[in-house]
C-alpha cells in the first residue's frame, strides 16, 4: 500500500507527511519513504492553534472551525506531497491531528473519573478532498483501553530499532520530548516508553515572549548563555520528572502556565541566559529520566534522537555531554536512514496501515493499556 502519513506536533509549527510503500505486518513491516514535506502553518493558523491549546476558555463555534480548517489544510499538505512524490495514487491517509487538549489521568467531571484526549483537523474533509479514505483520530482508542494515549509513536522504533545484540533508546525531541527503551533482543511487551517532559515547547515559548521568534535556530540564543543552575534545580522538582512511567505529557503541565512561572523564577537575567536554561531543562530531564527509569532495567549503549531538536546545536552538544559518560553514544535516526523530521509522520502512516488491516497499533508496555487496541478511526472516501 502507498499510505501518507500526516503529523503536526505539539511545537504547532507546521504540518509533516510522509509518503510511504509499505509491506508485510505487525513488527516485521518494510517501509520506503517515497516523500517527505514540510508545510508552515500561516501565522493566523498557528496562533488559533496555540490559543485554542489548554485554553480556559474557547468558542465551541471556534473550535469547530478549526477543526474543519485544519481538515482542508491537512488535504492540501498531503497533496503537495503526493504531487512532489510524482503523483503517486494514495491507498491511504494517517493523520494524526493536532492536539489541543490531553489529560492521559482520570479526573473529577460531573461525578466520574474521566481521562481525556482531543487531536482536531476533520479526517472525513480529508478524504472528500482526495478521495482516498482517512485514518484518524489515534489515541482515544488507547484511552479507552486503559491507556495514557501517549506515546505511540513506539510500535515503530521497536519495528525499525530493535537488535539482537544492542540495547537502544530512541528519543524524539518535538514539543514533547518522549522515549523509546528497547534491550538487546526484546519481545514487544519488555518496551518501556514515556514522556520525559519538554522537548522543543518550553525554549520555543520563551522565544516568542522574549525575542518574537519561532525557536532559537540552532540553538544559537541558548549557546551565548549561562545556565541558571538554581532555576534548573528548583524546575526538576516538579513532579511530573519524579513520576514513575507510563506517563504522557502536553501543554497541560508545559504550556503557558509552567513558563510564566520559568520566567518569573529567572527574573531579570538576560535573555540568553534563560534560553539556555531551558534548553538544559530539556536535556537534564531526559539524562534524569534515562538514569532513574531506564539504565536499571538493562543495558543500553546507543541514543537514537529524532525531531526538531536535533536542529539544536547547543541541545545536542548538552544531550551529548550528559550521556557520554552514561555510556551511550548519541545518533539521529538519519544515520538508520529515517530523515529526522519525517519520522512522527512516517509513524502515523505505520499505525494506519495497521488500522485499515484491524491490527492493533499500541504497545501496552508503554502507553499503560490494559489490552493491545487497533488505533484510530476511518473516513472512507
Amino acid at each position: 500500500m502507498i499510505v501518507a502519513g500526516v503529523m503536526s506536533g505539539t511545537s504547532a509549527d507546521g504540518i509533516d507527511v510522509a509518503v510511504v510503500r509499505l509491506t508485510g505486518e505487525g513488527a516485521n513491516f518494510k517501509y520506503e519513504l517515497l516523500r517527505h514535506q514540510h508545510t508552515p502553518y500561516p501565522k493566523a493558523v498557528r496562533d488559533a492553534v496555540l490559543s485554542a491549546m489548554n485554553a480556559q476558555r474557547t468558542s465551541v463555534a471556534g473550535l469547530s472551525r478549526l477543526n474543519f480548517l485544519l481538515g482542508e489544510l491537512y488535504a492540501t499538505a498531503v497533496e503537495r506531497a503526493q504531487k512532489a512524490a510524482g503523483k503517486i495514487a494514495l491507498d491511504l491517509i494517517g493523520c494524526h491531528g493536532q492536539t489541543i487538549y490531553h489529560q492521559a489521568e482520570p479526573a473529577a467531571y460531573l461525578g466520574q473519573k474521566v481521562s481525556c484526549t482531543w487531536q482536531t483537523g476533520e479526517g472525513a474533509v480529508i478524504a472528500a478532498r482526495l478521495n482516498v479514505p482517512v485514518v484518524s483520530d489515534f489515541r482515544a482508542a488507547d484511552i479507552a483501553a486503559g491507556g495514557k494515549g501517549a506515546p505511540l509513536v513506539p510500535f515503530l522504533d521497536y519495528a525499525l530499532f530493535r537488535d539482537d545484540r544492542i540495547g537502544r533508546i530512541v528519543q524524539n525531541l518535538g514539543g514533547i520530548g518522549n522515549l523509546t527503551a528497547i534491550p538487546a533482543g526484546a519481545r514487544p511487551e519488555q518496551v518501556l516508553a514515556f514522556d520525559t517532559g519538554p522537548g522543543n515547547m518550553v525554549i520555543d515559548q520563551i522565544m516568542r515572549l522574549r525575542l518574537a521568534k519561532s525557536y532559537d535556530r540552532n540553538g544559537a540564543v541558548a549557546a551565548k548563555g549561562t545556565i541558571l543552575k538554581p532555576v534548573l534545580e528548583e524546575f526538576l522538582r516538579f513532579s511530573f520528572f519524579r513520576k514513575q512511567p507510563p506517563k504522557s505529557a502536553g501543554r497541560e503541565e508545559f504550556g503557558r502556565e509552567f513558563v510564566k512561572e520559568f520566567l518569573r523564577r529567572c527574573g531579570k537575567a538576560s535573555k540568553p541566559d534563560v534560553i539556555a536554561t531551558a534548553t538544559a531543562l530539556t536535556a537534564e530531564s531526559i539524562t534524569r529520566a534515562i538514569s532513574r527509569f531506564v539504565l536499571p532495567q538493562a543495558r543500553f549503549s546507543e541514543y537514537v534522537v529524532s525531531g526538531g531538536g536535533t536542529r539544536n546545536k547547543t541541545l545536542m552538544k548538552m544531550l551529548c555531554e550528559r550521556l557520554n559518560p552514561l555510556g551511550l553514544q548519541v545518533k539521529t535516526s538519519d544515520d538508520f536512514g529515517l530523515p529526522s523530521q519525517a519520522k512522527e509522520a512516517v509513524a502515523f502512516a505505520v499505525l494506519a496501515y495497521e488500522t485499515w488491516h484491524r491490527r492493533p497499533g499500541n504497545i501496552p508496555s508503554a502507553t499503560g493499556a490494559k489490552r493491545a487496541a487497533v488505533l484510530g478511526k476511518v473516513s472512507y472516501a
